[in-house]
This record gives structure tokens, C-alpha cells and sequence, in this order.
């Protein structure tokens, strides 16, 4: 007979999931008992916040849900941030955690790891928090969940279990329940395709959402002869391309060409502000005759769209594929003229830390791009055309949370292991996840931590010279970071900022983790 500890993993396992990332504690050495014999890879960060941001990468990088074993308390605390930017970003990702005995709720007797109501907490970020308060509730707590990932956007899911259950007998372990995502509303998809027929001049956006849809969505794009922009986490869909425009809508060059559209097809994309209006200049782009497709109809409905479409992008997509005529026109011209904009827009200092980023690409192609909030990576979010889909990703938009960088790199090289894992982070928020480098040592998972060091937190301080505010607390000191990797037992390469220099150091990864060390001027 199953423990409820042993059912909640076996449960798991039965749900495809491979490896959980988690901090064990006296109060969930219940569910340890239940991956002792299981097929579930355990690995342990550093720190809680480490675990989510692995699960987070993770799931990012497999389209899997990313999965966190916390504590009572502090190990729930701890990875609330790491949920708040896979809210934001749409990530699933399920956190399970104890809690104390229900019976010592609301009592203030000092109990360890008490919280007033750890539940509520959750739900602040948890797209939906879920108490398991008998044996019988396992299966429907994680079918519960895996609607959230499978069945609408997806995004952190929050389990807790008294700890005085977890150790019950009687659980039993029901077959799972998956369910589907919503199918399209035929008369929604008609009218697109009657308005996309109609349209001379249609532009497509493509968002984190489209990720899947990659080739349809390239036929379709050829099928409309229409330009396609790309946000931060939909860059890599149309690699290389005629029509491929990789550069933010926040940008006037990609803003102009949204105006002169007179149809906007947007995918996959929640159309949020630090992807559409990074300047905060409190203005959208202007989208006429916007028709938006979202796997979330609560997505559709936050902003007003001509026309809505609630389904998946690659179903949606692949019907249109099918009902609309070949057109033929100056798509490729017009998405030239708006990346020749975009880029020269951008300006030299950010020209110059893209090189960076391109350096990378060249050095390993098809790699993982894995970044934190640093200058290379806010060029790239601007203006940056990876070769492969969904995989640039950082956390540079949505929550923007720092110390992302090193372990989401880690979960997605756990993710990925025959794929190039390189992240890109900067001094200062490196050293909010140092202790994570560990994990990567002690795993021997061939990641390349790329820091791009301007001794403190440069972006910080532009932004408040520009603001005419005198510079204060954006010079934290960095490490000495070739003393590090030899404390780590990682190799060390310090280079200039020279792109030629970055891919030479790059070129040739080794079995291993290592860090390069950016020195910037």
C-alpha cells in the first residue's frame, strides 16, 4: 500500500515526468521515500530559488512541465520569484511542497517553518494553488494541475500537503486524466481567413506560443506574403528567412511596418509591455484589423482584437494553411526595409554587444541562448535572429527577475544533454546564483557560463545618469572569476569584448562546464 508521499511521485512518473529539482528537508522526506526506486532523477541546487529557476528551464527548453520539491516555509518563500516569471512567461512548471499540520493553522505557536497562510501565498503567483488533504486527492490534485499545462496557457501550479499526511497509507494510484487544449471555433477560424483573404498587406507576429508551429507557420507566412516579427521568446521561427523580421515591436522601424499593415495577425503572443513597449512610452504599437490566436481565451480577451481565436497556434494555423490562396506581392521587401531600420535603430553600442551574441551563434550553432537582465541580452532582445526555436529565451522580459541566467541554463542542459547550453549573464546578476555553479560542476553538464563583466550593474547606472540621478549602489564588486572556476573546478577563459575573441573561446566545447569571462572596457 502507497504512502501519500510515495502515490504524489508515483503519480509523477506516471505523468512523464523525469527529473524533479528540490531541496530535501524533514518535512518532505515522505516524498523522498516515494523517488527512492522510482525512475525520477533527483537534483539538488543550491538554494530554492535555484530549483525553480532549473524547472523553469527545463520546461523551456523540453516543452515539458518543469518540476520543484520544496519545504514548508522558507523553500515555499524562496521560490515564489522563480513562479512569478513562469507566470509571466507562460511556463509550466509545478512546485510541491509541505506544509505544516492543518490543525496548527492560525494558532501562532511558533511551530517550525509556520507561515500565516502559506497557501495564499502561493496563489499570488501560482496560477492555481492546490491543497491535498487526503490519499484520495493525489490523482485529481495532479490531473488539476496538468490541466493547467496541457489545456489553456500554462504556468506555475501550486501542490501542498500537510506534512502529518504525507506518511498516511491508503493511497491509490489512478490512471491519469489529461486534457486537451480547446478546439477552435470554426466560425472564428472562417472569418480570419475571410479577413487574411481580403487584407493586401498583412504582417504576422509570432510569440512564445507559436514556438511548435514553426513550420506551418513559416508556409503561412509565405502563403499571405507577410513580414513576420518576432518577440523575444518567438525568436528562431523563421531563421534566416526572406520574411523574418527579429526585432521588438517596441522598436519605431517594427512599429511603422505594424501601421501600414492593414491586416495584423498575431500568435501566440500575450502582446505584453516589455515585449511591445520597452520603453515604457505608455503606447502600444498601432495593429490594424489585429486578429489574435491564443490557447487562453482570458488572453484574447485582455486586449481588444478585431477578431479572436481561442485554440492551439499549429491547429489554428495549419486550417488557415488550408483556406487561404498563394499570394504574391512585397512581403520580402517590406520585412528588409523594417530589419534594416530596426538594426540601425538600435544604434552602435547595441550593435556592438549583438556582434557578441552572433559570435556565440557562430561558435555553436544550434545552441541554447540562456540569459539574464545584462546588455548583451537586452540587444538581442531587440534585435536578434537565433537559429533555432524557443531557443533564446531569458528573463530580461515578463517578471524580470535577476539570477535567472545560471540555473535556468542548468535545467535546460539537464533537458536537453546533447544540445549546447550557454548561458549569458552579467557580474552582478551572476552573483545572485553563484552557489548553482556547483550543480553544474559537481554534474559535469557541459554548460558555457558566458559573464559579461562591466564591474557592476551598467544598464542600472546609464539609466540613472539618463535620469540626471546621481549613480548610487550599482558598483557591487565582482569576484575574482578565474578563482572561482578554479574553486569550482571549472576552465577559465577571459576575453575582451571583441566578437572574434567570444567565438574563438567559445569554439570547441569542452566535456565539461565552464566560464568565460567577457572584460568589458
Amino acid at each position: 500500500m502507497l504512502t501519500l508521499g510515495q502515490a504524489l511521485v508515483a503519480g509523477l512518473e506516471a505523468r512523464g515526468v523525469d527529473v524533479v529539482f528540490g531541496i530535501p528537508g524533514v518535512h518532505t522526506i515522505e516524498l523522498y521515500r516515494g523517488l527512492s526506486g522510482s525512475g525520477i532523477r533527483h537534483v539538488t541546487p543550491r538554494h530554492e530559488m535555484g530549483a525553480g529557476f532549473m524547472a523553469d528551464g527545463y520546461a523551456r527548453a523540453t516543452g515539458r512541465p518543469g518540476v520543484a520539491f520544496v519545504i514548508t516555509g522558507p523553500g515555499l518563500t524562496n521560490v515564489l520569484t522563480p513562479m512569478a516569471q513562469a507566470r509571466a512567461d507562460s511556463i509550466p512548471m509545478l512546485v510541491v511542497s509541505s506544509v505544516n499540520p492543518v490543525a496548527t493553522f492560525g494558532l501562532g505557536h511558533g511551530y517550525l517553518h509556520e507561515l500565516p497562510d502559506q497557501q495564499a501565498m502561493a496563489a499570488t503567483v501560482a496560477v492555481r494553488s492546490i491543497r491535498v488533504a487526503s490519499a484520495d486527492e493525489v490523482g485529481p490534485a495532479l490531473d488539476s494541475a496538468w490541466a493547467v499545462f496541457t489545456g489553456g496557457r500554462p504556468g506555475p501550479v501550486h501542490i501542498e500537503v500537510p506534512r502529518d499526511l504525507l506518511s498516511t497509507a491508503g493511497a491509490a494510484l489512478a490512471a491519469p486524466v489529461f486534457t486537451e487544449p480547446p478546439v477552435f471555433d470554426p466560425a472564428a477560424l472562417a472569418g480570419a481567413a475571410e479577413r487574411l483573404g481580403q487584407a493586401g498587406r498583412v504582417v504576422i507576429i509570432a510569440g512564445g506560443g507559436a514556438v511548435q508551429a514553426g513550420a506551418v507557420l513559416g508556409q503561412l507566412a509565405e502563403r499571405l506574403d507577410a513580414p513576420v516579427v518576432l518577440t523575444v521568446n518567438g525568436r528562431g521561427l523563421m531563421h534566416g528567412r526572406g520574411l523574418c523580421v527579429p526585432a521588438s515591436p517596441s522598436l519605431q522601424a517594427v512599429r511603422a511596418l505594424l501601421a501600414k499593415a492593414d491586416c495584423v495577425f498575431a500568435v501566440g503572443t500575450e502582446i505584453g509591455q516589455t515585449d511591445f513597449d520597452m520603453y515604457a512610452t505608455v503606447s502600444m504599437p498601432v495593429m490594424p484589423g489585429l486578429i489574435r490566436v491564443d490557447i487562453s481565451g482570458d488572453a484574447v480577451a485582455a486586449r481588444d482584437c478585431a477578431l479572436g481565436i481561442v485554440g492551439d497556434a499549429r491547429a489554428v494555423c495549419e486550417a488557415l494553411l488550408g483556406a487561404l490562396p498563394l499570394r504574391t506581392g512585397d512581403g520580402v521587401a517590406r520585412a528588409r526595409v523594417a530589419r534594416t531600420a530596426a538594426l540601425e535603430e538600435i544604434g552602435p553600442v547595441m550593435r556592438a554587444q549583438l556582434a557578441v551574441v552572433e559570435a556565440m551563434q557562430d561558435a555553436c550553432p544550434g545552441a541554447l541562448i540562456v540569459g539574464d537582465s545584462t546588455q548583451p541580452v537586452y540587444a538581442g532582445n531587440l534585435y536578434y535572429d537565433h537559429d533555432r526555436a524557443g531557443g533564446w529565451f531569458n528573463a530580461a522580459t515578463g517578471y524580470g527577475a535577476l539570477g535567472y541566467g545560471i540555473p535556468a541554463a542548468i535545467g535546460a542542459a539537464i533537458g536537453q544533454p546533447d544540445v549546447p547550453v550557454i548561458c549569458l549573464t552579467g557580474d552582478g546578476g551572476a552573483q545572485f546564483s553563484l552557489g548553482e555553479l556547483m550543480v553544474a560542476a559537481q554534474m559535469r553538464l557541459p554548460v558555457s557560463f558566458v559573464i559579461w563583466n562591466n564591474h557592476g550593474y551598467q544598464e542600472i547606472a546609464d539609466s540613472m545618469v539618463a535620469a540626471q540621478t546621481e549613480v548610487i549602489g550599482c558598483d557591487p564588486s565582482p569576484p575574482d572569476f578565474a578563482a572561482l572556476a578554479q574553486a569550482v573546478g571549472m576552465s577559465f577563459t577571459r576575453v575582451s569584448e571583441d566578437p572574434w575573441a567570444v567565438r574563438s573561446a567559445l569554439a570547441g566545447q569542452t566535456a565539461g562546464p565552464r566560464i568565460i569571462e567577457i572584460a568589458v572596457a
